[in-house]
């Protein structure tokens, strides 16, 4: 029978997050599975993976395929790349000490890239949302001064009184004529 590792599709449309199962290759996908060994949710940011190490390890050296997701999600976490150590120490290239040393300083770095990250993200969204902030205050802003200029009245017109030009002119010409 063979085994594969593989996801299976939980929660609501537009919001799956999944199980990271144990299951034969013949089983349909959210169907019959052999054990649970993780989650996986790729809604947040970066996606949370909880993962049986020991147990994943396990159904590896047993002989279980992941899918491609799953090799990918296993490598992030370590699983496929202790295995390859472990598979060193087998064939004597390496001692269970130094393998897991390397291990743990691979750990370490992993760890502490993951919480660069996190870090970082978390900034990201705190400018962003003070951006958002921002242009809605002048939105805002524009949208009230619009109003008050809608809403105040037009200044009272001064009408001028009607004179008469024209006559003046010729009166005044007529007048100098004359002296």
């Amino acid at each position: 029978m063979p085994v594969k590792i593989r996801l299976a599709r939980h929660g609501k449309k537009h919001n799956a997050y999944y199980h990271i199962v144990v299951a034969d290759s013949r089983a349909p996908r959210d169907g019959k599975y052999i054990e649970v060994i993780g989650n996986y949710n790729p809604n947040t940011v970066p996606a949370t993976i909880q993962i049986n190490h020991d147990k994943a390890l396990s159904w590896l050296h047993k002989g279980a395929q992941p899918t491609d997701t799953c090799r990918a999600i296993l490598s992030y976490k370590g699983v496929l790349y202790h295995n390859h150590l472990l598979n060193g120490v087998k064939k004597g290239a390496l001692t269970q000490e130094q393998a897991e040393a390397k291990f743990k300083e691979w750990s370490e770095a992993k760890s502490t890239k993951i919480d660069e990250k996190r870090s970082r993200v978390g900034k990201e969204n705190l400018k962003a949302m003070e951006n958002r902030i921002a242009e809605e205050t002048k939105k805002k802003e524009a949208k009230m001064e619009a109003i008050r200029v809608k809403n105040t009245p037009p200044p009272a017109e001064e009408v001028a009184p009607e004179t008469p030009a024209v006559e003046n002119e010729a009166g005044s010409e007529e007048a100098s004529s004359e002296s």
